[in-house]
């Protein structure tokens, strides 16, 4: 699903020239009814309880959780890159923030098994994608749900009180809340999935991020990471080992389907797009964060000038630059931050984690003509408790 969608979405925003309209029934920035929205939902939100869009290329039943959990666990292995952290949660101080792919199950599961399980806080703020933000006009804000509680397969998830004591903290020009926006968006959906599995008594603050420029990202980052840093205080928290942040991103889309050709296509295309995402990995999103590199990474995704315009084709040009923004003004004062890639996978570098006899098939297509990269970054610090 995830892999179509964004197929859908990156083929109309141009690599090297202005976005164009998308084909549609809707005209771009005409905004989808709720009715409209939940007909589509594979689990129909309802009430004060947020549903599922997802549906066959990810875990819906407790049954099919287990068996993601544990076959993402077997070889063969994602690319490593040594990371000495706890692979698995309460095995000590967990990730201040960490970027986890949200493909189906089927091609990304051995990211999601090393990169979640690192996060140990029982709150977890997740910083998503909002694919279709131009069809909501939206832009140079964050769009909060209005739930209660998620659905995830192995029950109930709670909307932490975080979400309303930061909304209370931000200016009111920095947000908006949007029941259809998040009911039509689904990257934050399968991080909650495995989230729930790890620690059954998480609580989540969604978040979704439209097109920014880098300066105004920078202002949303400075403001979220401020009010965060001071709800951290009144409550007596620490990052890492209270609160967390997950970023929700897959790397590059590959393929005349995303309109991202750039080394040609074939065997040797591949192995220069993954060398590029491996540079990423191993260049600006590691070691001490900085202001600096995360706007390398922001210029790397994006035309700076045109946000809208892909340079490398990452589904989550906003949502990796707003976290990091907001990790780096939380740690400004407290020794900073330090980033590790953890894994890295694509959906044809490795065999399917074998899932079809569960009922979860893969929802997109999978060759050297459209794939897609999984990254698995985690962010630590010391024991951060902001200053005042």
């Amino acid at each position: 699903m995830l892999a179509i969608l964004c197929a859908a979405v990156l083929a109309t925003t141009p690599v090297t020239a202005p976005p164009q309209r998308p084909p549609s029934s809707t005209p771009l920035g005409t905004r989808p009814t709720l009715e409209e929205v939940r007909k589509g939902m594979a689990r129909p939100s309802h009430g004060t309880t947020r549903g599922r869009i997802d549906s066959t290329g990810y875990a819906l039943t407790a049954q099919q959780m287990t068996q993601v959990f544990e076959r993402s666990a077997l070889p063969p292995a994602p690319d490593s890159f040594g990371l000495a952290l706890p692979d698995s949660a309460g095995a000590g101080p967990g990730a201040a923030l960490v970027i986890c792919p949200h493909d189906d199950f089927s091609f990304a599961g051995r990211v999601y098994r090393r990169v979640l399980p690192r996060i140990t806080a029982r709150t977890v703020v997740l910083i998503g994608v909002f694919h279709r933000y131009r069809r909501f006009s939206e832009h140079d804000r964050v769009v909060f749900d209005a739930y209660d509680t998620w659905t995830a397969p192995d029950g109930p998830v709670p909307v932490s009180s975080l979400r309303g004591a930061l909304l209370a903290r931000l200016p009111r020009a920095d947000w908006t809340q949007d029941t259809t926006a998040h009911d039509l968006e689904h990257s934050l959906e399968p991080l909650v999935c495995w989230l729930r599995h790890i620690s059954p008594d998480v609580e989540i603050v969604p978040i979704i991020v439209p097109a920014s420029r880098f300066d105004r990202l920078s202002e949303l980052g400075d403001h979220l990471g401020a009010a965060l840093a001071a709800e951290m205080r009144a409550r007596g928290w620490r990052l890492g080992r209270d609160v967390a942040i997950a970023v929700s991103a897959d790397a590059i889309h590959y393929g005349p389907d995303f309109n991202q050709t750039e080394f040609g296509i074939g065997i040797e295309a591949y192995r220069q797009a993954v060398a590029k995402d491996h540079g990423l990995l191993e260049g600006p999103l590691a070691g001490p964060l900085t202001t600096a590199k995360i706007r390398a990474v922001y210029e790397t995704f994006v035309d700076p000038e045109t946000p809208d315009t892909y340079r490398w084709t990452w589904c989550g040009r906003f949502s990796v630059p707003l976290g990091l923004l907001t990790l780096e003004r939380l740690t400004r004062d407290a020794g900073g931050a330090i980033g590790r890639p953890v894994a890295y996978g694509t959906s044809i570098g490795r065999p399917e984690v074998g899932l079809r006899d569960i009922g979860m098939a893969p929802s997109s297509p999978s060759n050297l003509y459209h794939f897609v990269g999984y990254p698995g970054v985690a962010y630590t610090t010391g024991d951060v408790t902001p200053k005042q």
